[in-house]
């Protein structure tokens, strides 16, 4: 049986939402591109991790109003509303 990759198990992902550096590292090795989020502070030092930001923000808030339900959108613990707290969505 193979076994997952680390980004899809829980020893990938950072439990403040997002995924950790050894997540990150396990993706990239099958080819995905993902940097580490961008808190407000970072975004006022950098107008393109400003613009990482921003964009981020609106994808996943649309996919919550969109992709969830009421008990996940509602839930502080879901993936997504950890993630969004992490970017300072």
């Amino acid at each position: 049986m193979a076994k997952s990759p680390t980004w899809t198990c829980a020893e990938g992902k950072n439990p403040e939402g997002g995924l950790n550096a050894k997540g990150r590292a396990s993706a990239k090795a099958e080819g995905h591109n993902l940097k580490p989020p961008v808190s407000r502070e970072q975004a006022q030092k950098s107008e393109l991790a400003a613009a990482r930001r921003r964009s981020f923000c609106a994808r996943m808030g649309g996919m919550k109003k969109e992709l969830t339900g009421a008990k996940t959108a509602n839930d502080p613990n879901s993936r997504i509303n950890k993630a969004l707290r992490k970017w300072d969505c």
